[in-house]
Parts: structure tokens; sequence; C-alpha cells
């Protein structure tokens, strides 16, 4: 266990939040330590998934199966997300106090806050709770005040330029 775990933010609307994330997460695994991954808000095959299986020091979880965007979704749906994501988010507490992952990623957190799944509190609640010992990795655009406040470390990650500009699409490897 680490002596001191801290709060990483990894924020902002350029990519690589996710992969800065998981190359921690690959880092620590290097390192022996264990990691445990949640991801809220996405539900495709990435590669960041595919790795993760292969990696026993890494525990990869998702906080929902549906295949749709958030918006795209009909009441029943989002009703069924927030079921997911409560039962999720319920593990998770209990993970970052007391188990044997020393880093914990919360990836896409702040999407999860915007789209009302989370509430902010909750999050702070969660970092104020943590285990002293326990590294917190928050990730997803548009990070609140309140927990840049709170982290040890935050890095904004800002689009300066994006293929999606030109419509190139997402490619498989590269942005998922």
């Amino acid at each position: 266990m680490m002596k001191q775990g801290l709060v990483h933010i990894y924020t902002g609307d350029g990519k690589g939040k996710t992969t800065a994330a998981i190359g921690l997460a690959v880092r620590a695994a290097g390192h022996n330590k264990r990691v445990y991954i949640l991801q809220f808000l996405k539900s495709r095959t990435t590669g960041e998934l595919e790795i993760a299986k292969k990696l026993p020091m890494i525990t990869f979880e998702r906080a929902n199966t549906s295949r749709k965007f958030i918006f795209q979704m009909n009441e029943e749906e989002k009703k069924e997300l927030q079921k997911e994501t409560e039962k999720a988010w319920n593990r998770l507490r209990e993970i970052t106090r007391e188990s044997e992952y020393e880093i914990v990623i919360v990836d896409e957190i702040m999407g999860a806050i915007k789209n009302g799944l989370i509430s902010l509190k909750e999050v702070i609640d969660l970092i104020k709770d943590k285990s002293p010992e326990k590294e917190l990795i928050l990730t997803g655009r548009e990070a609140p005040d309140e927990l840049i406040e709170l982290a040890d470390y935050v890095t904004e990650m800002k689009l300066i330029k994006h293929p999606y500009r030109k419509d190139i699409p997402a490619r498989k490897g590269i942005e998922f």
C-alpha cells in the first residue's frame, strides 16, 4: 500500500483523459499494484477494456450496459442506467474505503455528474471518505471547481486541433 494516496483529475475538452488514466494503470500494474477501473457512460468495445482483461493486476468494470448515448435513451432506459449507476457507485464506495486495490480510476465521472447520474456531493464525499492509502484518479470534461480544489494533481487536456473537425471518424486503437 502507498503511504499517502493522492487525488488526480484529468479534464478538459481535448483527447487523452482516459488514455492518461489507463497509462497510469498500466504503469502501476507493472509495479505489482492492484488497480480498479470503473468506467461510466461507455459501452462499446475499446482498447483499454481489451488490454485490461489481459492484465491480472487490473480489474475493469463498467457502470452501464446500454449501447446508446444518454441523449438517445428513452425514460425507461434512463431509469435502468440510473439503477446500474447506483449499484456500481455503491461498490466503488466500498472499494475506495476498504479493498486490496491501491489505485482506483473513475473514468468519465464528470460526465456522470453532468448527466445527473451521480451528484457532485457524492463525489466530494468519495474523495473525503477514501482510505488515505488509495490513489484516486477522476476523469472527464468540465471538472467542477469543487473537485479541482480537492485534488492534488489536475491536468487539463486542451483541444487545439482534432481530426473529427475534418469529418474523420474515431479510429480503432487511437480514439477507442
